[in-house]
């Protein structure tokens, strides 16, 4: 026979279980990792409008969309594209001459002292000359692991 203290902890049990659960309780909170996850990638237009620019369109395809923005803090070309593995192999072939600003599905070419200065409002990562080699590695990488 199910004692009432034995009876209440199970209901506490099954109740911290469903709160706990994704889609569970109705506060409705979801664990962050899964939040970002299902975010959407940020757009051309979304990325210029963050430093105060509105871009002219110069590649509108599928796959990869890239834009032209000149601010005051400088000039530089603004690109999203449809997987992150895409914007890997953009960045593969994209000049090494050139450092990176690189985030989700997107990447920032430009100069070094104009993604310095962008670095902060689009939090991106640095990318000085190869993408795989980062500056400013992400929390928990260790540094040269990329983005």
């Amino acid at each position: 026979m199910t004692t009432y203290p034995r009876l209440a902890a199970y209901t506490l049990l099954a109740g911290l279980l469903v709160a706990c659960t994704p889609g569970g309780g109705d506060g409705g909170y979801v664990a962050a990792g899964r939040q970002q996850a299902q975010a959407q990638p940020l757009t051309v237009e979304q990325l210029a409008d963050k430093v105060g620019c509105a871009p002219r369109i110069q590649v509108d395809a599928t796959d990869i969309r890239t834009g032209y923005c000149k601010t005051d803090d400088g000039e530089f070309f603004v690109s999203t594209f449809a997987t992150e593995g895409g914007k890997n192999d953009w960045m593969d072939q994209a000049p090494e001459y050139k450092p990176h600003l690189v985030g989700p599905k997107w990447t920032v070419l430009g100069d070094l002292e104009v993604l310095e200065a962008l670095q902060v409002p689009l939090d991106g990562d640095l990318h000085l000359t190869d993408h795989r080699v980062s500056e400013t590695p992400a929390p928990g990488n260790e540094a040269g692991a990329g983005y």
